[in-house]
């Protein structure tokens, strides 16, 4: 299934004090309260905290913009300044932000740690790549990207229904894979 972000509409964080566009969230019929990952864009134009989420495995992105300087709990600090570089965190965690220059665009991956692992994974070569069945998505960060149902441009993302299928990135594109794994009990 080819997602358009343009068809994603753009709803309040968890805390209210900024944006984002839901891309795909499992199990599909729950809410954003439930999931056991769920992948999404956020908008980041103000110095404003990051919502909390206790027990989740977080995955952070810069799409566009420069970038902003994480201060996390514990006196960690990250510079989440270089494109389609994914950093991990933990949900519960406090995050403060610093923008180094305007607004800024940013995919998220989160993971409900006791339900599924995964990560992000950029793809930032051109031609064909094989996709194992634990990846759940294909985000087009830039450029153009053919799928198995049609053609993937920038901001679009794909679901494929069935693994070990191939994809095409023609040259300059981009694109991020994500992998999930759910826990077995």
């Amino acid at each position: 299934m080819i997602i358009r972000l343009s068809d994603c509409p753009s709803q309040p964080w968890k805390n209210g004090l900024g944006r984002t566009r839901e891309l795909a969230i499992h199990p599909s019929a729950t809410s954003s309260e439930h999931f056991a990952w769920r992948v999404s864009i956020a908008e980041v134009d103000s110095a404003a905290p990051f919502s909390r989420f206790p027990g989740i495995d977080r995955q952070i992105v810069l799409l566009d913009g420069a970038g902003f300087t994480m201060q996390l709990d514990g006196g960690q600090v990250h510079a989440l300044t270089t494109p389609l570089a994914p950093f991990a965190f933990a949900g519960e965690l406090g995050v403060e932000i610093i923008l180094a220059g305007g607004a800024t665009q940013d995919f998220n991956l989160m993971l409900r740690r006791s339900e599924a692992g995964g990560r992000v994974i950029p793809w930032l070569t051109a031609g064909e790549h094989r996709l194992d069945p634990s990846i759940v998505l294909v985000y087009c960060a830039h450029g153009t990207i053919d799928t198995s149902e049609g053609t993937l441009r920038s901001g679009d993302a794909w679901r494929p229904e069935s693994g070990h299928v191939l994809i095409n990135l023609h040259d300059g594109a981009a694109a991020l894979a994500v992998r999930v794994e759910t826990c077995r009990p």
